[in-house]
């Protein structure tokens, strides 16, 4: 495992790649951001910030959503998949949040969790990027990065977020959430770009040798420095 010195450099190294790290999820309050959360499963933040103009300003707060009829709400978020489900969730959180919580997003991860539609994930994201409270949401690609890495040998997200948020103060929590989310999305691809790397040198997938483009139909392979290096 890392020492801390080593993570806080890696943490600075995304940090230097990714300076102003943030959601990517267009909102003005918790409640848009929550909303925008759920409909984000499965979809792409490009996607749902398309719909959500249209959406937040026919359904505001959750008072009004919680009285939407749900063939309205399926069709203003139908381009984000898996609609009818999500279009439940936003429903039965809406009217959670008007029956328990006098329609305001509570700071708590147990209150926000027992909303439907809402998990670790979704109530991290709307803990630390609306609400002030620390949080570091797991997703693919925080799984995909802290293990290539080596920050972390583990896919549980739940069991990662406890040890990611170990290495870490409070404080930094989400945009080391933010900085490996934007890193797996630009850089640290499925089809990794080492090349413009900045973490490499405490990488433990870059030191074994990793894929990087195709070249005619051959992978390319960056060799470590005592190693011939394996092609995959």
């Amino acid at each position: 495992m890392k020492t801390a010195a080593t993570v806080t450099k890696i943490f600075d190294a995304l940090d230097r790649h990714h300076p102003n790290a943030d959601t990517e999820l267009v909102h003005r309050n918790a409640f848009e951001l929550l909303v925008a959360t759920i409909l984000s499963a499965q979809s792409t933040d490009a996607r749902v910030n398309i719909v959500t103009p249209a959406l937040f300003a026919r359904f505001p707060d959750a008072h009004r959503l919680a009285r939407a009829k749900q063939s309205e709400l399926e069709k203003l978020i139908l381009s984000t998949g898996f609609f009818r489900q999500k279009s439940k969730s936003l429903l039965g959180m809406a009217s959670m949040l008007v029956d328990t919580h006098r329609g305001e997003v509570p700071a708590d991860m147990d209150a926000l969790t027992r909303l439907p539609g809402v998990g670790r994930k979704t109530a991290n994201v709307v803990l630390g990027h609306a609400l002030g409270v620390p949080g570091l949401p797991v997703d693919r690609h925080v799984l995909r990065v802290s293990n290539r890495i080596g920050l972390v040998k583990n896919d549980d997200p739940v069991r990662v977020e406890a040890e990611l948020c170990e290495m870490l103060p409070p404080e930094r929590w989400t945009r080391a959430s933010d900085a490996l989310i934007l890193h797996g999305r630009r850089i640290c691809k499925p089809k990794p770009l080492c090349k413009i790397c900045n973490v490499r040198a405490h990488c433990d997938f870059y030191r074994m040798g990793v894929l990087t483009k195709p070249i005619n139909r051959k992978i390319a392979v960056i060799k470590p420095a005592r190693s011939k290096g394996v092609k995959r």
